[in-house]
């Protein structure tokens, strides 16, 4: 019996040696616990530093870069819409090259629409004269760029003039300048007319237009124009400091034809100097349209007693 204690007692002594290798009892399969470091979900899978790299050929590349150029320009480029239209810049230079040279900035219509019949006066640009036009008649859509949006007259690096076009008339604000800056006038238009104009309709008709008498800072100033009752045009003109300057023409006015002119007639130059007492007569037309008459060129007029400055 004493030795069967001594062996007990050894055996308790003992070193156990512990395999890590080995298998843990079905019995204590229960007990152990692991460590969460090696059971975590996110590190089960061993990363992985390989890529899946794609590869493109010489079309693909190049159809990539094309793409990436196009969506590059498409986000720089700007829209430009004035008063809901599309418009396009353009500019013209004349004149002598050098501080007297003249360059115009201004913008156009991309659809062309032709101006308001009742217009005094309606601008374009002619793409192959490379010259701004002012004219009262119907538009060539072949031809003519109808004005519309910011314009910019400038003269030895200086604007002279600024202001803004729609469908072809003048909007806005307009401003003159002199060559050193001085502020020379200022005029408010709306879609043509001065925004101080006189307007007048026949029987109280808003349709029917009869006179457009312009006006700015209580002076006549501006495109004078009048209108029989068939609503075809009967005069034009313009005031400069209450007085008429410049060319004044005077209409047929055909019910059911384009406005055909009649007589051309020359006033002064500027409304700041002594009022011309008559008009000279410049030009005069048929009724079918053809000039029969120009100042000191020719004459084939039938004999007309009945305007000024007939022959007697």
């Amino acid at each position: 019996m004493l030795l069967t204690v001594l062996l007990l007692a050894a055996g308790a002594c003992s070193k156990k040696t512990v395999s890590f290798n080995s298998k843990p009892d079905q019995s204590l399969a229960g007990t152990v616990v692991r460590d969460s470091l090696t059971t975590a979900r996110d590190t089960t899978g061993a990363p992985s530093l390989a890529t899946n790299k794609v590869v493109l050929t010489k079309e693909q590349e190049k159809a990539a870069k094309e793409k990436e150029k196009v969506a590059q320009r498409n986000k720089k480029k700007k829209k430009n819409i004035f008063l809901g239209e599309r418009i396009k810049k353009g500019f013209t230079k004349y004149g002598p090259k050098g501080r007297n040279q003249v360059i115009e900035t201004f913008h156009y219509l991309r659809t062309f629409q032709q101006p308001n019949d009742f217009a005094p006066a309606r601008y374009f640009f002619d793409a192959k004269k490379r010259k701004v036009f002012k004219t009262t008649e119907e538009l060539d859509p072949a031809t003519a760029k109808v004005l519309h949006g910011p314009y910019k007259k400038m003269q030895g690096g200086k604007v002279i003039e600024t202001g803004f076009f729609a469908l072809g008339t003048r909007h806005l604000r307009w401003e003159k300048f002199g060559k050193d800056n001085v502020l020379l006038s200022k005029n408010h238009y709306e879609m043509g007319f001065p925004r101080d104009a006189q307007v007048s309709f026949y029987a109280n008709d808003k349709k029917r237009l009869k006179e457009v008498i312009p006006y700015a800072e209580g002076k006549i100033e501006g495109d004078y124009v009048s209108f029989n009752e068939n609503g075809k045009r009967e005069w034009e003109g313009q005031f400069e400091n209450g007085k008429k300057v410049g060319e004044w023409t005077r209409y047929w006015g055909f019910r059911n034809t384009k406005d055909r002119r009649r007589y051309v007639y020359q006033y002064g130059e500027s409304g700041y100097e002594p009022e011309v007492p008559a008009p000279a007569l410049l030009k005069e037309y048929n009724r079918n349209g053809v000039m029969v008459y120009e100042k000191d060129k020719y004459d084939k007029r039938d004999s007309v007693t009945d305007r000024p400055g007939a022959k007697k």
